[in-house]
């Protein structure tokens, strides 16, 4: 048991750490408010793009198919929306249920994912295949659920300008352009030049150390006081709600060891900080992400364990 608690905290901790370091640099002044704002644009519009990028088009995908993991995550995410998209209507504030539907259902697939099967197996290629179901997803649904509860859109009367607005918010998105890009890398079975690949290798590097100091240095707890109900909700979901849910359903569907870690990872890690990118990028306040991202990835170094040990008491991983 210490040594599963141990790995967790090994691969939450550190996510942890750097949101802390970006809240002090902020404090001591080193990030301003615009700072924090430039950061956030160019980890989403530039370095996470890269991160998926790389993660994909790295996979061979012809070997390691599985179209019935493929589809169960891909359900499962669509469920997660909707479940998430029902309680969000406890939060009387519109302009909240966006927030705390996409922090509620949106995992740190891409980079706690491969932390976590590198650390058990060595081997990402489930992660992969799970980045596949449910990231496109992810995305796409953020940009309709971002946008149609966005704060600029009480200007928008007209539906069709409004659907126009989200259509073009769906096509240029960074991040799901970059996973489009990586797994059409995968399938062709992409060769970047020695170059090219170091220069994307390094770039994807700091996406996730960005993110996370990005995200820390805009955490206000001031601002958390006001929003403490909608964040214990969005953490419930998102460390314990789906994974009640839906691992039974994988592991009567066979899904054993790697398969079984990798939809943990998807269905009980916590929000991820492109929620908060995502989000301030597209007009809202951020307060909901940053807070469920922070306090979400401290703790599921405890809920994680939980789920593992339990997973492994009963002889499924």
């Amino acid at each position: 048991m210490f040594e599963n608690f141990y790995f967790s905290l090994r691969a939450t901790m550190p996510l942890f750490i750097m949101m802390v370091l970006g809240y002090f640099l902020k404090r001591i002044g080193l990030i301003n408010k615009e700072g924090t704002k430039s950061l956030n644009l160019l980890v989403f519009r530039v370095f996470l793009p890269l991160l998926l990028f790389k993660d994909l088009a790295e996979q061979d995908f012809y070997s390691m198919w599985d179209t019935t993991f493929v589809v169960f995550c891909f359900v499962a995410t669509i469920i997660s929306i909707g479940i998430a998209a029902m309680f969000s209507h406890i939060s009387k504030n519109r302009k909240d249920r966006g927030e705390i539907i996409q922090a509620s259902y949106r995992s740190a697939a891409a980079t706690l994912g491969i932390a976590f099967m590198a650390n058990i197996y060595n081997d990402v290629s489930m992660v992969a295949l799970m980045i596949i179901g449910s990231v496109p997803l992810y995305n796409i649904a953020a940009v309709i659920v971002l946008s149609v509860t966005s704060p600029d859109n009480d200007a928008l009367k007209d539906k069709k300008e409004l659907a126009k607005k989200t259509m073009f918010s769906i096509i240029t998105n960074p991040i799901l352009i970059g996973v489009v890009l990586g797994t059409l890398g995968s399938l062709m079975h992409l060769q970047l030049t020695p170059i090219v690949g170091k220069t994307v290798n390094s770039l994807a590097a700091v996406a996730s150390p960005l993110a996370l100091i990005a995200l820390g240095s805009s955490f206000k707890f001031d601002d958390l006081k006001a929003k403490y109900k909608p964040v214990l909700l969005v953490i419930f979901n998102k460390l314990f709600l789906f994974c009640v849910i839906f691992l039974p359903l994988g592991i009567y569907l066979g899904f054993r060891n790697e398969k079984l870690v990798a939809a943990l990872i998807m269905l009980g890690s916590a929000s991820t900080s492109s929620c908060y990118v995502m989000s301030k990028s597209m007009g809202h306040e951020g307060i909901i992400s940053s807070a469920a991202v922070m306090i979400g990835t401290l703790l599921s170094s405890a809920t994680l364990t939980f789920w593992l040990f339990a997973l492994k008491s009963m002889g499924f991983i």
